[in-house]
């Protein structure tokens, strides 16, 4: 059975300096609340976000039973027909990028050959599976082919700081990192962080990067 796309936008109520294709992570929907709110925040600061489920997502919506994420190169099919669909109808540099596992097939689309894409922006890069730090997913990484910004929990069990810190990114690769983040950029109640201030200063710079704006 095929799944259509449907596509969820949040527009800036302003100037438009880009637009994102947005995908969601592994476990949580386009609309989950980590979703809604980068979006709302980004399209705040004129960045024009169009949010999309992957065809297992789209089956547990539909039919209620949850349905494990399909293989990469599924994904990877999908992430390039919605891509191909907003960059007829978005106005403004076209970038791709998402949440957790859907950033990292935005990472791997970007180390494809694109001239339509100006790059990538993750929130909570895996960069390993938790408790198997020796499991890196940056193979890919010499051959992106455009700036990545990566936002990222400094306690991130899928890559922390100092775990972070040892390895040798390529240099298209930039860091942003949320004080005591988790993988959702939330910091502990001890830390005494307000958890809307990680997310909002994850948007700023994910925004300014995606307009130039800020330096690379």
């Amino acid at each position: 059975m095929t799944h259509p796309v449907a596509l969820l936008w949040d527009r800036p109520p302003g100037p438009h300096h880009a637009t994102l294709v947005f995908a969601h992570g592994a476990g949580a929907p386009m609309d989950s609340p980590f979703m809604a709110r980068m979006a709302a925040l980004l399209a705040e600061r004129g960045v024009a976000v169009a949010r999309f489920e992957f065809a297992y997502m789209a089956r547990r919506r539909e039919e209620g039973v949850k349905a494990p994420p399909d293989r990469a190169p599924k994904l990877l099919d999908r992430f390039r027909a919605v891509r191909a669909a907003v960059a007829e109808q978005a106005p403004g540099p076209l970038w791709i990028g998402g949440k957790s596992m859907g950033g990292r097939m935005a990472s791997l689309l970007l180390a494809e050959p694109d001239p339509a894409v100006a790059g990538a922006v993750v929130f909570g890069y895996p960069f390993h599976p938790p408790g198997k730090p020796e499991r890196t997913r940056l193979g890919h990484f010499p051959d992106l082919t455009g700036p990545l910004l990566i936002c990222q929990g400094e306690r991130d069990p899928f890559g922390r700081r100092e775990e972070v810190a040892g390895y040798r990114l390529s240099d298209p690769v930039t860091l942003h990192w949320a004080f005591d983040g988790d993988h959702d950029l939330k910091p502990r109640k001890r830390s005494g962080a307000d958890p809307d201030a990680n997310l909002v200063a994850a948007a700023d710079r994910a925004a300014a990067f995606m307009s130039g704006s800020a330096a690379r």
